[in-house]
């Protein structure tokens, strides 16, 4: 059974301008639900992140600016949000989402967080919609427990995760790899242990090729014993800001070599859900409700 941490706090809390590719947070589920995919017991909500878990990836002081609201606006016109207790709740949730979801995926192969993917926060910045950054949080969980010796975090938004490199570009445990939009946000981009960088207009054949290449290449030379996977689906032709030419099918077929290599390598996978802004809602949800489908046809 799919394994999926949601909660209503992943939208309520923002503000009206944001709201419209938030729905997604809604919608995946409810589209998931109404095809039978998943049950509602596949739903859960994510429990409370120990701020002592933040201090493993954030750096003190720009945590505290956080909970305490005193992030100085500069910074908090960087996030792209107006900073909120509910704000900063919600990303806590993402994050902890994140950490429960990885014990599905060690149980079960594969466990899911309809949110998160917030590689843009670096230890002691937000930016790009991003405060914490979930799947570093979460990797850190499993390294400071013993849980995973060895992590490949595989980031196929059209986004570069400048933050997630950032925060561990000194740690030889993690290995970060980073296929994105050469033109595109952010523009002032760290250094990944593996960056692609992609022209604009990047299509099907192309982008699949590289993937299908790199991809095996980088499991046998790290041999990873967990992997973290962020499936933006902001690749697609139809987003407003991606510059990038994928078609639906091949965004699916993407996340199903992905998911296929960690099952072919028995590594379990987490999945955060990462960007998307097409202008027609039923684009992204298609899009991402289609994750779940391969994940579901190959793992369940």
């Amino acid at each position: 059974m799919l394994k999926i941490a949601y909660d209503p706090i992943y939208i309520h809390p923002l503000p009206a301008g944001h709201r419209f590719p938030m729905l997604k947070y809604e919608l995946i589920p409810a589209q998931l639900l109404y095809e039978g995919l998943i049950s509602e017991e596949s739903l859960f909500s994510p429990g409370e992140l120990p701020e002592e878990v933040i201090l493993w990836t954030h750096e003190e002081a720009y945590w505290q600016q956080l909970r305490d609201l005193t992030l100085p606006l500069k910074d908090q016109r960087r996030t792209g949000f107006p900073l909120s207790g509910q704000l900063v709740d919600r990303e806590k949730r993402i994050a902890q989402g994140t950490i429960e979801g990885c014990q599905y995926a060690i149980d079960n192969g594969v466990a899911f967080n309809v949110a998160g993917g917030t590689h843009h926060a670096g230890t002691n910045w937000g930016e790009g919609f991003c405060l914490l950054n979930d799947q570093s949080i979460a990797a850190n969980y499993l390294l400071h427990n013993g849980l995973a010796s060895s992590i490949l975090i595989i980031d196929l938004d059209v986004h570069q995760g400048n933050g997630t490199a950032q925060i561990f570009e000194n740690n030889a445990s993690v290995f970060t790899f980073s296929m994105h939009g050469a033109n595109n946000f952010p523009f002032r981009k760290e250094k990944s242990d593996y960056d692609i960088a992609l022209p604009d207009d990047n299509g099907d054949e192309e982008y699949l090729s590289l993937l299908r290449t790199i991809l095996p290449q980088l499991i046998a030379q790290q041999q990873p014993d967990f992997i973290f996977y962020l499936s933006g689906v902001d690749v697609l032709a139809s987003d407003k800001l991606g510059k990038m030419a994928l078609s639906k099918a091949a965004c699916k077929q993407r996340d199903q070599f992905v998911f296929e290599q960690c099952i072919i390598n028995k590594i379990p996978v987490q999945v955060s859900m990462g960007g998307g802004y097409s202008p027609d809602i039923k684009d992204i949800v298609e899009a991402h409700c289609n994750t779940y489908r391969v994940a579901n046809e190959l793992y369940f």
